[in-house]
């Protein structure tokens, strides 16, 4: 019963992580549409303060991003925690957290 429930709550992970990867993936694409849009603002000549405007939407959808990644990320740490890794993991976290917000 045991070893059952720990591959449902594996199964669960993948498909969340599945979840994940697609949402970024979709995510990715819809800001490659974005940088598109911001370079055709700039050939057309658009005011500053609308490609500025696009930019900062851009910086946003690219932090969304690197949050979702960390999340799935953090998990699988804690989850090794868990099993007994714990001072590896906690300074990969930690290490990988300094450099995200940077």
């Amino acid at each position: 019963m045991n070893e059952e429930k720990m591959n449902n709550n594996r199964s669960n992970q993948d498909s969340d992580q599945e979840l994940t990867r697609e949402d970024v993936f979709k995510r990715l694409r819809r800001i490659e549409g974005q940088v598109k849009g911001l370079q055709r603002m700039l050939t057309e000549d658009k005011p500053c303060s609308e490609v500025l405007v696009q930019v900062a939407a851009v910086k946003a959808a690219m932090n969304k991003v690197g949050i979702l990644i960390f999340q799935t990320h953090s998990k699988q740490c804690l989850e090794n925690v868990l099993n007994g890794e714990k001072e590896k993991e906690i300074d990969n976290l930690m290490d990988l957290l300094n450099r995200f917000i940077k």
